[in-house]
Parts: C-alpha cells; structure tokens; sequence
C-alpha cells in the first residue's frame, strides 16, 4: 500500500481538516509553525449555539515538532448584559498534545439556560484559547425569540434553503412574539457527534436520507435517545421507511417524520409550519419560559411543597430594641457625660451583639442546608437492545445557609435553572430578572459533570429541570404468553402501583408489586385507570405533561407509580423529602 511520506503529510493535514468542517463552524485556526504545519483547530459541530444544553466541539491539535505542547480552552456561555441582567457559565478544558503526533478530542462545552421574557433572547458563547501554541480566542452566538424553535438543519438541506427559511423566519417575528435569529444550525452529517446530549438543547432536526444513512451508528443511536426524550426528527426521503433507515416505529415522546422530496429545495412556509406547531410536545424554550413561573399557573410541583412566610416581627423587635440600646442607652448610661470616649468601645460592641444575635435566629429559622421535592418521568426500553431509561426531573427546593454549593452530575444529563414565580420573594431566577446576574460553572472531570456557582443559593428558592439518560436493566416481564398475564418486575426498588394496558385495550391493576416476584394483576375498567393517571400528569408541568399523555396511550406497556426509585443526584446539601416517579415503557415477553 502506498503511503505519503510524513512531509507530505504535513502539508496536506491542515487542509483537509478545513475540509472536514465546511458544514461546521471553525472557531479557531490558529498556526503556531508554518513551515511544519503546527497548529490547532477548534470546530464548533453545530454553527449555532442552543438555548440551553451543549455545544459540540472538535479538537485538533497538529504537534508536528519534536516537544510535547498543550492547550487549554477557557469557555464562557452568557446571555444578556452579565452584571445587570442575563447569566453565565463558564468551563474549561485542558488537553496534552504529545510531540510529532495529531490528536483530536470532542468535548461538550456546557450552555447557559436562556430565559427570555417571550421577546428576543441572545446566547454568546466565547472561547478563549491558552498554552503552548499561542493565544486566540473566537465566538459563535445566537437570538432566539420566547416562542421560537430550536433547529439543526443538515448540510445539504442547509446551503440551498438557509436565506428563504431565515426570511420565513423573520416574518414570522410576531407569532414569535419578538423579533427572531436564524431558523436553524448546520451540521455535517458525517461528523455527528455520538452523544446525545449535544442535541439536547434543540427541539427539531432536519436531514435527508442519504445524510442519515451516511452517519455514523453511534450518531444515529444518538439521534433517537433524543427523540425519545421528546425531539422531533424530520427526515426528507424518496419513498424509504423507518424500517429501511433503522428508525424504531415507536418515538417514545418525541416525533419522527418521513417527508417525501424530489430535490433538496424545501417550501419555506410549511417547513417553519412543521417545526413550530408539528411537534407534539411543547417547545423547549416556550416551555422554560410558562411551565413553573406561574404563566400557565403555578408549577404543581411548587404548589405542593408548600409557601413560607417571613417572620418580620421578631427582626423588626430587634432592629427597634438596637436602635434604643445603641441610641439613647448608649448614650446616656454606657457612655455618660464625661465618659464620651466609651463610645468607640460600647458602639462597635453593641453593632457586634446585634449582628450575632441576627445571624443566630436567621440559622435557627433556617437552618443549614435545604429541603426540595422531586418528580421523574422514567421511560423504560429493554427493546431494541437499548435497555436504557428515559429520565425527566422536576425539583423545587428551598435553601437556608449553604457553606458551599458544589455537585457533581455523574450520569449523562443535562440540567437546567428554571424561572418560578416572580411574586414570591424567595426566588431568585424569575422571567422578569432574566437570569439575575448569576454566575455558574460547570467542568468535565472523568467525564463526570463538576458544578459550583448558583446552581443553589442561600435562603432562595430554586427550581431545575433535568434530562438524563442511564442504563437500566430495570423491566417488566410478562411470563405467560396468553391468557391472564402473570409479570415480572425486575426493577431493584418496590413499585406501589402498576398499570398494564395490554394488547387487547384491557387496562390490568397491581398494587405493592416487589422486585423480582412474580405478580398477576387484576383486571380494571378504564374508568378507574385514567383519574389516577390524569392526576399524575397534572402533577408535570406542561411539557413533560405532554411527554406522558403521549406514554400512556401505548398499549401493551405500562405505568407504574413508585416513591422509591432513586432520583437523578444534584447538591447533597438538599434532604429530597419525596421524589415520586412515574415510570412506563414496554412490557417484554422473553
């Protein structure tokens, strides 16, 4: 076999590296050696950033020298005018560049949660680049309007559509409430990144069949964990099937569509028509926005933890008993006339007092640490050897004093500060503060999330959201092919309730079901099924409430209600007083 020498090599390495990110976005080039062609190049996989979620980034380093080099990449992901409004997140990354030798390394830079007030929202992601082969530094932004969807657009469908829909787009600024940034991202579909959680923060993806065809396993594997988790997937084909393209006939809560094409050209209006109101479930951003900052109506979750009061009298008792003691008292019996020089000593004593006494009853009635609630909505699939779960969070917690709010996600998940009710005065993420002037940070360390910051703040109030997906070997059984069914559980946790609707429409209850014990359950008319449920997805906010009226309706699946399936973990300053999950999926006959 014919190998190019290494000068060769060389020479040709920075432009094919150029070629390769001609659907994605270069954000940094920077050449440290010309004549040996040393360099380093950031890609950004997706040329727009999402409102929430990750950004995908490929990192080349070309060491053609004879010494060891390294880079790090300090990242900053803002929105607004940090200080005054808006929020950021900041990570870093470092990486070796062993001599002589190209290295490549795709990370997932951690995004700001945009939180709009239905208007035009901006997210700026900067990168700065440090270490041996230089400084450089580059940005990719994006607007986003309250009501506007998410998008990543494949190349071929990009370059001959990208000015109509961009165009389709603005038009459409008032049903956007708002004036509205570019319809969609590009990408390349032969460099899709194989995690699912780059496509976290967008709501649709557009591709052709040959695009779709041509990506790699584990990008499409990807591709429909996200659609299972809620996203839309829109592939423009020329009569193939789900069946042909690999694409499971069932989408868990998310959506796929085969659109019939003769050419790469797309009709603007009812391509901006699919993605806004085709989706089946609440747009992401739109969902951020009105589910628990009491726009629809109070977050049930919120409302069923509980309101707090302020106890004002106790502070206005000492606030008024200090003021008399380091007035008058002090004045005229610590620090009598003749003996006016006591007051640099008592005042400072009396302050001193008053603070501590302040500081105490603030811990008495607060406390260290915090309480929170947690609801999970845990899809199941055994099938598909996917044997994976599902997961959507809600967590409400209130915080006295922390010391420190630092946690680390280890499963694969992306998490999310929600707006809650501007009324209430222990909130400090609202839709009218637009993210406060808070600052987070989050950093990948053994590909385990570390976070500090204000995820959690003292004496606040705070909401999250968010999406995980982890392997399971959690299922339910069925052990008898026909009759009545006789099932399994092989979940490692109790399940206080489970109802199966098998493949006829009969509705089957069971109650106290415990692991690995075989259980018959009870035949029950739908009329006593579906208040129970109904209850338990009114307990969701909007989307994931959506998420599960499209579960539910499955037939030959279950739902199951338990209180002791773990949650996804955050700050372990929080005591979760109930985590309640509803969990549903297929039941496997073996």
């Amino acid at each position: 076999m014919f190998r190019p020498p290494l000068s060769a090599l060389h020479f040709f390495l920075p432009f094919a590296l150029l070629a390769a990110a001609s659907a994605q976005e270069t954000v940094i080039h920077q050449v440290t050696d010309p004549k040996t062609n040393t360099a380093v190049d950031v890609v950004a996989m997706f040329t727009r950033p999402a409102p929430r979620g990750y950004l995908p980034l490929r990192v080349t380093m070309a060491n053609h020298e004879m010494t060891a080099k390294s880079v790090t990449l300090s990242i900053t992901s803002a929105t607004g005018s940090y200080g005054e409004s808006g929020s950021k997140l900041t990570s870093s990354f470092y990486f070796d560049s062993p001599a002589d030798k190209v290295t490549e390394h795709d990370i997932l830079v951690p995004l700001i949660t945009v939180v709009g007030t239905g208007y035009t929202s901006g997210s700026r992601v900067t990168i700065e680049m440090s270490g041996s082969y230089g400084g450089s530094s580059g940005a990719l932004s994006q607007d986003f309007s309250g009501d506007q969807p998410a998008v990543l657009l494949s190349e071929k469908l990009y370059t001959p559509n990208a000015s109509s829909l961009d165009a389709e787009v603005s038009g459409h600024a008032g049903s956007y409430r708002g004036g509205a940034g570019q319809f969609s991202a590009k990408f390349d579909a032969k460099l899709m990144p194989d995690d699912w959680r780059a496509y976290s923060g967008y709501d649709s993806l557009l591709i052709t069949e040959p695009e779709w065809t041509a990506a790699l396993p584990g990008a499409r594997s990807a591709i429909i964990a996200w659609v299972r988790m809620g996203g839309q997937l829109v592939v423009y084909s020329q009569g193939g099937t789900l069946s042909s393209m690999g694409i499971p006939s069932d989408a868990s809560s998310g959506s796929v569509v085969i659109k019939p094409i003769d050419s790469t050209t797309l009709d603007a209006k009812s391509t901006v028509q699919l993605v806004t109101t085709s989706h089946g479930v609440p747009l992401q951003q739109k969902a951020l926005r009105e589910d628990f900052s009491n726009v629809r109506g109070l977050w049930p979750l919120q409302v069923a933890f509980g309101s707090r009061g302020f106890n004002y009298a106790v502070f206005i008792v000492i606030l008024i008993a200090f003021g008399v003691v380091v007035g008058p008292v002090n004045l005229f019996v610590f620090a009598k006339s003749g003996r006016r020089h006591r007051l640099f000593i008592t005042t400072p004593l009396i302050s001193l007092a008053a603070s501590l006494l302040l500081i105490a009853l603030i811990l008495l009635q607060d406390g260290f640490g915090g309480k929170g609630v947690r609801r999970v909505l845990m899809e199941v699939r055994p099938d598909n050897s996917e044997n994976a779960a599902y997961i959507h969070q809600e967590q409400f917690s209130r915080t006295g004093v922390l010391t420190g709010a630092h946690f680390t996600l280890t499963d694969s998940a992306s998490m999310s500060p929600v707006p809650i009710d501007g009324d209430n005065r222990w909130a400090r993420l609202t839709i009218a503060n637009g993210g406060n002037g808070s600052g987070y940070s989050a950093d990948f360390h053994d590909g385990k999330l570390e976070t500090s910051g204000d995820w959690f703040q003292s004496r606040s109030e705070q909401g999250h959201i968010l999406d995980a997906v982890v392997p399971t070997r959690g299922r339910i059984e069925r052990t008898t092919p026909a009759g009545s069914p006789q099932l399994l559980s092989t979940f490692d946790f109790p399940l206080q309730t489970l109802f199966y609707h098998d493949s006829a429409n009969q509705w089957w209850r069971a109650d106290n079901v415990q692991p690995g014990t075989r259980f018959e359950p009870v035949a029950v008319g739908e009329e006593l099924v579906k208040p129970v449920l109904d209850a338990e997805g009114r307990a969701f906010g909007e989307r994931n409430r959506a998420c599960f009226e499209i579960l539910r309706k499955r037939q030959s699946a279950f739902v199951a209600l338990t209180k002791a399936a773990p949650g996804v973990e955050t700050y372990s300053g929080i005591k979760w007083s109930e985590t309640t999950t509803v969990i549903t999926g297929p039941v496997i006959t073996p």
